[in-house]
């Protein structure tokens, strides 16, 4: 018999076909349609696909006694109930590596796009503004890039960036073996010395609000903040007061917290760009969690090795 799997996120039809070559796959990328789910199957369900901001609770990790394995799509895990895991000693895995290189480009679209204000600029163009929307814009070139996490992701951002000639700081809980970009011990002190913050790390209580108003009151009139870590980390009513105040120039954020809906604070925050949390969205990055999803699902049930466990 094939493991039964429940697929609890959005998955392309391509990438459900792929499980289903070796496994039974229940899709429910609701709520409604999980609990449902883990009503009909949850006695003889073995493994459950999620990402770190749906997660899984304890509730329903309970509900499910055969569970063995949960697979994130993405990096995060913070909304899987680790208490519940341990319990029960299931397997968790991510996909690390597989969305690092489509997460970076996605920074780095947003830094230009604040940078060079190309989304008003688009308006004002089709509206038949010209003098008044040639204005001067800064680059990223030689400006001081910091990027708080210096994960897999944090290391294509900084990659990217250095083909601008920028330069390149970092904070992470501890300095990086094997890189020779600067570490700050604080995102604070890591603030006071960057033009561009970035933010590429996990979300979590350990990560919660650090970027508040005294980090963006040190990245300055002219700094820029841009978010493709978590929304969580992020402090958002700080971010809004900065955008009005201008206390710092400008923000591109791909996550906020409570998303999907966008806080009417932000809707009318000045100098902000927003996309839908797609950084990770490629098909590229697509095709390769997929496929490591599939592979780490097989290594586990035929004994094997499953890659990036977080448990």
């Amino acid at each position: 018999m094939k493991p039964e799997v429940i697929v609890r996120v959005p998955f392309p039809k391509e990438s459900i076909a792929l499980l289903e070559e070796d496994f039974v796959v229940h899709y429910a990328p609701s709520l409604e349609l999980l609990e449902q789910a883990i009503r009909d199957f949850g006695p003889r369900t073995r493994a459950v696909v999620t990402n770190g901001s749906i997660g899984l609770t304890g509730e329903q990790i309970r509900a499910m006694p055969k569970l063995e394995i949960i697979h994130t799509v993405g990096v995060g895990f913070e909304q899987i109930d680790m208490t519940a895991v341990h319990e029960k000693g299931i397997v968790v895995a991510n996909n690390a590596g597989t969305n690092s290189f489509s997460v970076a480009e996605q920074a780095l679209a947003l830094i230009l796009a604040v940078l060079r204000d190309i989304p008003a600029n688009d308006r004002a163009t089709r509206d038949g503004v010209w003098e008044e929307a040639r204005a001067p814009r800064p680059l990223i070139y030689e400006k001081r890039v910091g990027i708080i996490g210096l994960g897999e992701v944090g290391l294509a951002i900084a990659k990217r960036a250095e083909a601008f000639e920028a330069t390149i700081g970092y904070h992470n809980r501890k300095p990086k073996d094997g890189v020779s970009y600067r570490y700050y011990a604080s995102p604070l002190e890591l603030a006071e010395a960057s033009d561009i913050l970035v933010v590429s790390c996990p979300g979590g209580p350990e990560t919660r609000g650090i970027v508040g108003r005294e980090v963006l009151a040190a990245l300055g009139p002219s700094g820029l903040l841009i978010n493709v870590g978590r929304g969580s980390v992020v402090d958002t009513d700080a971010l809004v007061e900065a955008l009005h105040d201008k206390t710092i120039a400008g923000a591109g954020i791909d996550v906020w917290a409570g998303e999907p809906v966008l806080p009417a604070s932000l809707t009318g925050a000045p100098n902000l760009i927003v996309s839908p949390h797609i950084g990770g969205r490629s098909p590229e990055a697509v095709v390769a969690a997929r496929r490591q999803i599939s592979r780490n699902f097989k290594a586990h049930f035929s004994g094997g090795e499953v890659l990036h466990r977080v448990d």
